[in-house]
């Protein structure tokens, strides 16, 4: 193998083989997406024909797989997030306390129900939220804890759960990179009085778009249900054939946030291989961690109770002292350069983020003081600066394939930080 760096001309690691591709169609996906074609029923908003809707199924088979009494298709993450705040009574000057390392949604969806993000402080091996971070974040004005289970970990429900209970706040678990994964036995997204999902086109069980919020209360599924579906929600019973299965109520008004039936259908058979494709991943991930930490590197950790790991994103960190002074953009270019494969840095910190920047848009102008607490400008974290200075991820594709792909994905690492002295030049 050459030792010259890829990123310099050298013959990369990886040549002639492509990544396992994602998305992948499910068995009985395509059979499933004629289904609904023909059915004359395309939306949860048409007329009842006789028999559930392809949302119904997929809202029952995802309560079902994750062990929750109710699930609420829709038509995003960020919907299924925006609900559950408002369902648990978020809302205009209340605070969220949420993960500084995140995507953009975490902070943009508090700021949407005209509530306030703080940004709270990580784990430094597990990059989620610290629960002696979020006490410490605690005013009389917080209302809720939003926790992401990120890239491969499960935050610290115990520890979270406790601080919640302890200042009456409601806890939401945004599981939107953690399809099945397993904590003391139960599955992430069902721990907090709301576990909300995304079913982007990224995720590991996914629709292109799409998302659900999962509870065990059944006053807070009917109030998202309204919410979602511009304050209607179906009957008691079904009506009768080609009238309006939704009820406008009047107990909520809500917008159109709803699951169409195609994605509806597609997420019924994709679910199937769900657990298929969670355990191959997790085998190639424990391999490729056992072979990164001979070298140095350290592979994200889970929190302890982690029965089960979902991998959406591989995250590990850079031995500090051989990649010190490099930036981790560098050495993520140099190791995408030799795998063909897009290596990046996790999230910046939320604070500085171009995507959460509520100045930018004149709805949030509520007034100057409403600005001055939504300004991401008053915070610098250690912890979540140190986490994005050094630490890369890639898509669970990767993961997918065998072993040789796991030893290509090792060689890389090892023959970057053979070679850093150049990216330093």
């Amino acid at each position: 193998m050459s030792t010259a760096l890829a990123v310099h001309g050298g013959a990369p690691v990886r040549t002639g083989r492509a990544w396992p591709r994602w998305p992948r169609p499910a068995a009985g996906a395509r059979a499933a997406l004629n289904e609904v074609l023909d059915s004359g029923r395309w939306s949860i908003a048409s007329p009842y024909l006789g028999a559930p809707t392809q949302e119904e199924r997929f809202a029952a088979a995802f309560a079902g797989y994750l062990g929750a009494a109710h699930c609420v298709p829709t038509a995003s993450g960020t919907a299924a997030l925006m609900t559950a705040l408002e369902a648990c009574g978020v809302g205009a000057g209340d605070e969220v306390i949420v993960p500084a390392v995140s995507w953009a949604a975490s902070a943009s969806t508090v700021a949407g129900v005209n509530a306030v993000p703080v940004f709270a402080d990580v784990d430094p091996d597990t990059l989620c939220l610290d629960p002696a971070a979020v006490e410490a974040a605690v005013t009389p004005a917080t209302r809720a804890v939003v926790v992401v289970h990120l890239y491969s970990a499960v935050a610290d429900l115990d520890g979270l759960r406790a601080v919640a209970d302890r200042h009456g706040l409601a806890l939401i678990e945004d599981a939107a990179q953690a399809h099945g994964a397993v904590y003391r036995g139960r599955r992430a997204g069902t721990l907090g009085d709301v576990g909300t999902f995304s079913m982007h086109h990224t995720k590991v069980l996914t629709s292109g778009e799409g998302g659900a919020a999962v509870t065990d209360d059944p006053v807070l599924a009917r109030r998202i249900a309204h919410l979602r579906a511009d304050g209607r929600t179906r009957a008691a019973a079904p009506p009768p054939v080609g009238l309006p299965e939704l009820v406008e109520t009047g107990e909520l008004m809500g917008s159109n946030r709803c699951l169409s039936e195609f994605q509806s259908a597609l997420l019924v058979a994709q679910l199937r291989e769900l657990d298929a494709q969670n355990a191959a991943r997790r085998a190639n991930a424990e391999r490729l961690d056992a072979l990164l930490a001979a070298d140095g590197f350290r592979p994200q950790t889970s929190a302890p109770g982690t029965t089960d790991r979902t991998y959406f994103g591989y995250a590990v960190g850079l031995p500090e002292q051989e990649f010190r002074g490099l930036p981790a953009g560098l050495v993520a270019e140099a190791l995408t350069a030799e795998l063909g494969l897009h290596v990046r840095p996790v999230y910046r910190p939320l604070y500085e983020s171009p995507l959460y920047a509520p100045a930018t848009r004149r709805r949030f102008d509520l007034g100057p003081d409403h600005l001055k607490r939504l300004d991401p400008g008053r915070y610098d974290l250690p912890v979540s600066r140190r986490v994005a200075a050094g630490f890369l991820t890639f898509h669970h594709a990767a993961l997918l394939g065998d072993e040789s792909d796991v030893r290509d994905l090792a060689a890389a690492f090892r023959k970057v930080l053979a070679g850093r002295a150049a990216l330093a030049r």
